[in-house]
């Protein structure tokens, strides 16, 4: 699917994605990202969700978020509780969807100027 970015902005936007990809600000990604809105986007070193550790989630908080979207690939899927529980002890959002809807839902936040963290792993 393809999305349009806002001409006017140079935040980072999510402009398109697909099996194997996710394109950002026309640049294609093919491996798993941690993206915000005034940062170059980066690879996320995670293999996938079921590779998920709290480290991984812990270490989001350096980029100081009030929130963060995680998109768990083609379906959704819930990680444990216990994996999030830093965000929820810093007071900072956690949302989980799967990578399409999290990638709509980082564009639309961005665009309201909310200081959101994506963090989109791809389909395996």
């Amino acid at each position: 699917m393809k999305l349009h970015p806002d001409p006017l902005t140079a935040l980072n936007t999510v402009t398109a994605y697909g099996p194997g990809f996710i394109e950002i600000n026309n640049v294609r990604h093919t491996t798993a990202v941690r993206l915000t809105a005034d940062q170059p986007p980066v690879e996320w070193n995670v293999a996938g969700f079921d590779a998920l550790r709290s480290a991984d989630i812990e270490a989001l908080l350096a980029d100081r978020p009030e929130l963060v979207l995680l998109g768990t690939g083609a379906r959704q899927r819930f990680p444990h509780p216990a994996l999030s529980a830093a965000l929820g002890r810093a007071h900072v959002g956690f949302k989980v969807m799967d990578t399409r809807a999290a990638c709509r839902t980082y564009n639309i936040l961005v665009a309201e100027g909310r200081r959101v963290l994506a963090v989109l792993l791809l389909d395996s």
